[in-house]
């Protein structure tokens, strides 16, 4: 998990002007309790113009 992470910042750092000027990620976490228990939902997420790149963790 931990490897995933750091690939993931890793990813949204290099896409942060790399070519060009910079991108300003996006990173959302959500938490949710129910009769099931606990979940987490994270999502980490680049734009530039139409498009969209988005990773969730």
């Amino acid at each position: 998990m931990i490897r995933i992470a750091a690939l993931a910042a890793l990813a949204l750092v290099a896409a942060c002007g790399a070519d060009g000027p910079p991108l300003k990620p996006s990173l959302n976490t959500s938490i949710s309790v129910g009769t099931g228990g606990v979940t987490t939902s994270t999502t980490a997420s680049v734009r530039k113009g139409p498009v969209t790149v988005a990773l969730d963790l």
